[in-house]
């Protein structure tokens, strides 16, 4: 059976760390999709597959490789985090069904509880995986970030109660896909990222086609002196790129912003190439589905 990983780590300016992954997943049974630090958000995103085993071994030992690295109480930058290994979602690319799906659940949880069992850090099962309806715990959790964690009593799926004083938590489980991309604006103008970000939510709250299931964050990226509109597309199946990147592009002009550029974040499936011609994609990041 085969999975995809795309775990999310909260490091990004240890270019020694980085390489060391690229070593660590050049391994001649994963597909290495993509592996890439971003310095302002501080955060490594990873993306992998291969037969279950094997992905959620690689997942292991990055986290056996970075978590010496990292201390969430010294970390600095622009994207929200929880946890050194911030969330972990894995995705099925096999033909769905009852058989594959439970492999895959077992498969994640074993993880779940090894990372509990050997870094004493609290996780929390979610999507699919999830057992105990934690949406609204993670939901706070994530808004008053790290800080809150080391002074909240967790009630974890693994692991202990309290939070790890320097790994936080983690949050892992299996989920339909998801493609996330981000929209870097000509401006140093947070508002305009941040306005744009809060128009996507409401047009998909108001039920507008091109934003169902879209999540949308506003960054600032002061290395480039730039901001950015992180996007994810939750149901990617109903919701394509283009019409998004239209949408922006329109909203922009009319204030007298440039697109500075799009970035996919992660992979893209063979499936959703064709309402994503405006995306600038490399051939391993492309995920061949059934």
């Amino acid at each position: 059976m085969r999975l995809l990983a795309v775990p999310q780590w909260s490091f990004g300016r240890e270019q020694g760390l980085v390489r060391r992954f690229h070593e660590i997943l050049a391994h001649p049974l994963v597909s290495l999709h993509y592996c890439e630090a971003d310095l302002d958000q501080n955060r490594t995103v990873t993306a992998f597959s291969g037969e279950e085993d094997v992905v959620t071994d690689m997942v292991f030992r990055l986290a056996m490789e970075s978590f010496d690295a990292i201390d969430l109480n010294h970390h600095v930058g622009t994207h929200p985090r929880i946890g050194a290994l911030d969330v972990c979602p894995f995705m099925l690319l096999d033909k769905p069904g009852p058989g594959p799906l439970l492999n895959a659940l077992a498969a994640a949880e074993n993880l779940a509880g090894q990372l509990a069992a050997t870094f004493e850090l609290p996780v929390f099962l979610y999507e699919k995986s999830e057992r105990n309806r934690h949406e609204a715990e993670l939901a706070s959790l994530r808004k008053g970030g790290f800080g809150i964690l080391l002074e909240s009593k967790l009630h974890p799926d693994f692991g202990p109660s309290k939070a790890h004083p320097r790994l936080g938590v983690t949050t892992l489980g299996v989920r339909d896909a998801l493609l996330s991309f981000n929209v870097n604006l000509a401006t140093q103008d947070l508002d305009v990222a941040k306005t744009l970000a809060r128009q996507a939510r409401q047009m998909r709250i108001d039920g507008d086609e091109r934003m169902l299931g879209v999540r949308a964050m506003g960054l600032p990226v002061p290395s480039r002196q730039q901001v950015q509109i992180c996007f994810q597309l939750t149901m990617p199946d109903a919701t394509s790129v283009d019409p998004i990147l239209e949408w922006v592009q329109e909203r922009v002009t009319a204030v007298d912003i440039l697109v500075a550029d799009v970035e996919l974040v992660g992979m893209i499936r063979n499936v959703d190439l064709p309402g994503a011609i405006r995306l600038d994609i490399r051939p391993a990041q492309i995920v061949e589905t059934w």
